[in-house]
Formats: C-alpha cells, structure tokens, sequence
C-alpha cells in the first residue's frame, strides 16, 4: 500500500509540475530553476522524516527487521545524495544531446519531464531485480562493488568531447521502428510525412535521453545498495534524486564550464561506494561516515572546480 501511495504522489507532483506550473513550451529560466530546485531538495529532505516515522511505527509492514528509524533515515539521505552527485554527470550528458540535436530551450523541460516518466519505471524494474539478485546470492555485493569500481575507472579515462549520438543504440532502434525526420517541426514527436508517420528529431533526443538514464541507472542502483539493501529507501531515495534532476539540469547547464573538475569527486564516490561493498563482510562503515565522505568529496570537486575556473580566466 505504501508504494501505491508513493508513485501516486510523485506522478500527481510531476502531473501538477508539466499540467500547471509549466504547461507552456517556453524557456525556463536560472531564477525558476534555482527555485524548483530547492522545492525538491526540501521535499527530499522532509521525507527523511516521514521515513523515520514509518519505520519507528513500523506501518504497511515496512521495517520487518526493526531497523532503527534513525539509521533508516539516513541511509535515505545518504541514498539520496550519492543519487544526486551521480546524476551530475548525467546533467553533462544530457547537455551534450540537446546540444547535438539543437533542440530548443523551450522544449528541453518537457523532454526532460517525459523522460522522467521513463526512469521511474526503468528503475523501479531494476531497483526489484536488483533487490533479488542481492537477496538470493551473497556474492552480489561483490559483483556490485566491482562494477562501481570498474565504472569509477571508466568515467576518469572517458573523454567529454563531442559524441555522434545519432550512431547511438537508441537511435538506431527508433529508425528500425519508425523513419526520422530531422527536421524543425515545432515541438512536435510525430508528424505525418507522404501518409506515414515519422518520427522528429525532437522524439530521438528523448529516445537518446532515455537510454543514457538507464545505463547511469548501472551505475547508481548498485550505488544504493552499499547503503542499504531495503528496496523502499532505495527507491525512493532514487526517485526523489531523479525528480529534482530536470531543474538541476536548467540551473548548470549554462555553467558547465566551472564544474569541470567535478568529474574526479564522481570517480572518488564511485570508488568510496565500490571499495565499501568489496570489504562489508569485514568492516562495516556506517551510514553516517558514507554520507560525511560523499558530501565531503562532492563538497571539494565544487569549491576546487571553481578555485580553478577562475584561476584559468
């Protein structure tokens, strides 16, 4: 009951956010942005809250284990922070594709909202297959841990230059469903072309957008389960990181340049959280101590990004 009452709110808040406050097509700005921002980190933070009443009242059957609310508080919060500080390189991404698709300001919002819609899913089905993997085989954390691991490796020899996303493997699947239209057509997915229906460039940047999700979703769902194998606070602590994620993006995207250097507080995340799965079956590192290193590390890659960004101008 507690997961019906939880999706139902978010896609009520996410219905209130594209039906209401930006229904429409038009640019969002730094002061709005900066804005929404806040509201979701304050919604974040006000369901620590409401996770530490559940599970010190121990309603819907949630906290079986009799799991302090306090610990279970704060792997939500730590969850979540380690969910925000990756999606800072999604946000990088991201950026590379609206600007390789040329898709306007204006309709960069709804691609993000419905691209939103997409990694609820996704992640949910990974979230459930990933809580069974850990569940029935004690040596997953192992698996996990080496992926973070390897992933850290990767992300520090990976080049952030520019990226021919047309050859990526979402587009190439759009194109074996549906014919592409690269063209201008006003914010529209779909348009009718010598009476067949073709898909715009506009619906392939989605497409593109989506699939990038799922494969830092790779990254992240493992992530969580360092922190806790409990699949409602890894949910939710991943959902409500996805969710500020748009407004996010609106408020760096214009500064990606100063936060060149946050790339290595990343690595050193992914690190941190593959080493701790590695070694949990001989030392225990408490929730606490993993959310004081990942905001000290993130806290770092910003102020150094900085320090350096204007050292160079």
């Amino acid at each position: 009951m507690v997961w019906i009452f939880f999706i139902a709110l978010i896609f009520g808040l996410l219905a209130l956010d594209l039906g209401i406050f930006h229904k429409k097509a038009e640019k969002v700005s730094i002061k709005e942005s900066v804005a929404w921002t806040i509201v979701w980190v304050v919604l974040a933070l006000s369901f620590g809250g409401v996770i530490y009443y559940l599970y010190d009242q121990q309603l819907f059957g949630l906290n079986p284990a009799n799991v302090s609310p306090t610990k279970a508080m704060f792997e939500f919060y730590t969850g979540y922070f380690i969910e925000e500080s990756l999606s800072l390189d999604n946000i990088f991404v991201i950026a590379l594709i609206f600007s390789y698709f040329k898709i306007e300001s204006r309709y960069q919002h709804k691609i993000l909202f419905w691209g939103i819609i997409g990694a609820v899913f996704f992640r949910l089905v990974m979230i459930v297959l990933g809580t069974a993997f850990v569940e029935q085989f004690e040596w997953a954390t192992y698996v996990f841990g080496g992926i973070l691991v390897f992933s850290a490796l990767k992300m520090l020899k990976s080049d952030d230059g520019e990226k021919d996303f047309k050859d990526s493997f979402g587009v190439k699947l759009l194109s074996k469903i549906y014919p592409i239209d690269w063209g201008n057509h006003g914010g529209k997915y779909f348009i009718k072309k010598n009476g067949k229906r073709v898909a715009t460039g506009l619906f392939a940047s989605l497409i593109v957008v989506e699939f990038s999700d799922i494969l830092f979703a790779v990254d992240s769902i493992p992530a969580i389960f360092s922190v806790t194998k409990d699949p409602f606070i890894v949910f939710t602590s991943n959902i409500f990181a996805i969710l500020g994620l748009r407004n996010l993006f609106f408020f760096l995207s214009g500064m990606m340049d100063k936060f060149q250097y946050i790339k290595f507080s990343l690595v050193a995340i992914l690190l941190f959280v593959g080493v701790k799965m590695i070694v949990v079956k001989w030392v225990e590192i408490s929730p606490m101590i993993s959310l004081s290193v990942i905001l000290g590390c993130l806290t770092i890659g910003i102020v150094y990004s900085l320090i350096r960004t204007k050292k160079e101008q």
